[in-house]
């Protein structure tokens, strides 16, 4: 059997690269990624070129290192979103969101459609159906709105 992984190491590296990259769909959180497309090309690498294990080997560390610190370059450039604090606050992630009022409100109040759900909503002045609103805070789960 050692003898068959010397002759044919890069079906070893494909086979450690498909079982890496497998094991990364089940839940890794990416620490198995980079590890497994090293393997791959390490296989791909091994096929073209008949390298010996000790080359083989170093290889597979060095694309491991580079394809995590490529993956890391480019995560540093992105914008990082800061949770901030309305994680979790869906009345809070509206304010400053442009709706438009399906009935009329009464005495400043009444209720708006947000996709799925209905909110309550208050304004100063009763607004007809139809009105543009954009949600200018929030008050417990009420909405407070203005016309646009």
């Amino acid at each position: 059997m050692i003898a068959l992984l010397f002759a044919h190491a890069h079906i070893f590296w494909l086979t450690l690269g498909g079982l890496l990259l497998a094991a990364e769909m089940l839940g890794a959180s990416g620490y198995l990624l980079w590890s497994g497309v090293a393997a791959v090309l390490t296989g791909l690498l091994v096929w073209v070129l008949p390298l010996g294990w000790e080359w083989q080997g170093v290889c597979f560390a060095v694309l491991t290192l580079v394809a995590a610190f490529l993956w890391w370059r480019w995560l540093s450039t992105r914008k990082q979103q800061e949770p901030g604090e309305v994680l979790n606050q869906r009345g809070h992630q509206l304010v400053g969101r442009r709706l438009r009022l399906e009935t009329t409100l009464v005495n400043g109040r009444g209720h708006v459609r947000v996709a799925d759900s209905s909110w309550p909503v208050m304004a100063d002045s009763d607004l007809a159906a139809g009105t543009d609103i954009v949600v200018v805070a929030v008050e417990g789960i009420t909405l407070k709105v203005k016309a646009v």
